[in-house]
């Protein structure tokens, strides 16, 4: 699967096209499920520097345009990744923490059904499946 253009994505969401903002795209399409100071160290790798808070300020920025999703498995701290808008969850091994993807639990949005609204219209459900990765399992 080919890496969507920064540069376009961050205009089709009508943001400025910055280094820094590109450098946080690359990093986080390169390192699924980083949090913030992986990115900021991968931003720095391709940049030569960039401050902490900078990289912090792009992740809010992209987070709330919607071309980067913040997830915060309990225990860790949050994490950032690229793939947005299909719903999908995540499992996390207890062992090392690994992060992957997983599809959506039943297929179409929000995924669960559940047992009350409460009169809220639900648009999106949020999974986090815990358990141990191959790797750890064999060590």
């Amino acid at each position: 699967m080919q890496k969507p253009d920064p540069s376009t994505l961050l205009r089709e969401k009508s943001l400025r096209v910055t280094r820094p903002r590109v450098a946080v795209l690359n990093a986080l399409a390169d390192h699924p499920h980083a949090d913030a100071d992986s990115v900021a160290r991968a931003a720095r790798a391709e940049l030569g520097s960039v401050s902490t808070q900078a990289v912090y300020d792009v992740l809010r920025a992209l987070t709330e345009a919607g071309l980067v999703r913040r997830i915060e498995p309990a225990g860790s701290p949050a994490r950032f990744e690229v793939r947005v808008g299909d719903n999908h969850h995540h499992i996390v091994c207890r062992t090392c923490g690994n992060i992957s993807d997983v599809a959506c639990a039943v297929g179409s949005a929000p995924c669960l059904d559940a047992s009350e609204n409460l009169g809220f219209v639900i648009d999106e459900a949020e999974v986090t499946y815990w358990g141990t990765c191959p790797r750890c399992q064999s060590a």
